[in-house]
């Protein structure tokens, strides 16, 4: 089984190399092609070419992934609206856990669709490129979170609507409108003008003691920790405007590795942090002890 060590031929080899790029070679990762295990990506790959597969961010704790089933169930629902294949689940799961030997941080899994020659017309049964990657967990503001309007939009697409595909071009833009490392996260509108969520995490918006979140029938991604919360709060989903957001009883964003993250300032509009979102952020906590120790400061990010 894969511990996921660094191989020689990823270690930096000259003084010129970026300290990100030693960052990245640190990385703990297995990569496979359908169940045999591979060195190298293949350059005729069609999620390196198009973007052609899924992926999901999971919060590991102890050796454990207390959401397994909940991400296995949306990577199969995205793989399953794309027409791909999906590696064995036992076979992820002991390389997963070779990946984190007893221990925590952030696992990424993702699936292409495999090799294929140029062209958008896909072969039918092919065997799909998967990799794993092991990743520190990222900080988090101890007290909430300062988010912006981005200009970005995000296209309407209900065939990739909810699944979290991997073309993030659109989160991608819209996360590169700021370099303030004080604000924290951009919030996202649909080309329709309907507030649809933040760059890498989903909204949940009080107004008139109700708890609403974006639908994401349209656009977005509906997010493993979004689904607990709606249930956890019974959350009703709508079609929330920018003005609704702005005048709210209290926000915050969440994602399946920062949990729940209250929401102290949108621009000039400042929230105290709102009982009910302790009580739900205890709730989490209880349910899954790795969400119980946020660590401090830092920008949003999950994918």
């Amino acid at each position: 089984m894969s511990t996921g060590s660094r191989r020689p031929d990823s270690e930096a080899s000259t003084a010129g190399v970026s300290q990100s790029a030693r960052a990245a070679a640190e990385v703990q990762r297995v990569l496979f092609e359908g169940e045999c295990r591979v060195d190298v990506l293949a350059t005729d790959d069609r999620g390196f070419a198009y973007g052609d597969g899924v992926f999901e961010t999971m919060r590991a704790h102890c050796g454990a992934l207390p959401w397994w089933e909940r991400h296995w169930g949306r990577l199969a629902a995205g793989a399953h609206r794309l027409g791909l294949s999906l590696p064995p689940e036992a076979l992820v799961i002991e390389q997963a856990m070779g990946l984190l030997a007893g221990g925590g941080g952030v696992l990424r899994l993702q699936v292409t669709r495999g090799r294929g020659g140029r062209g958008y017309a896909a072969a039918a049964g092919g065997v799909p490129t998967w990799a794993l990657s092991r990743h520190e967990v990222p900080v988090t503001p101890p007290e909430g979170i300062v988010l912006r309007w981005c200009e970005t939009r995000l296209a309407l697409q209900p065939l990739l609507a909810g699944i979290k595909h991997c073309n993030r071009l659109e989160q991608v833009m819209a996360r590169n409108e700021w370099s303030d490392p004080g604000i924290h996260e951009g919030l996202v509108c649909s080309l329709e003008g309907d507030v649809v969520s933040a760059t890498a995490a989903n909204l949940f918006v009080l107004r008139d003691g109700e708890w609403l979140t974006p639908q994401v029938d349209r656009c977005g991604v509906a997010g493993v920790c979004r689904a607990w919360a709606i249930d956890a709060l019974q959350a009703r989903q709508a079609r929330i405007p920018t003005a609704d957001v702005a005048s709210a009883e209290s926000l915050f964003v969440c994602n399946a590795v920062r949990g729940i993250l209250p929401v102290a300032r949108l621009g000039d509009v400042h929230w105290p942090l709102h009982p009910g979102v302790v009580a739900l952020r205890a709730r989490l906590a209880s349910e899954h002890p790795a969400f119980s120790s946020p660590t401090q400061s830092g920008s949003l990010r999950e994918p």
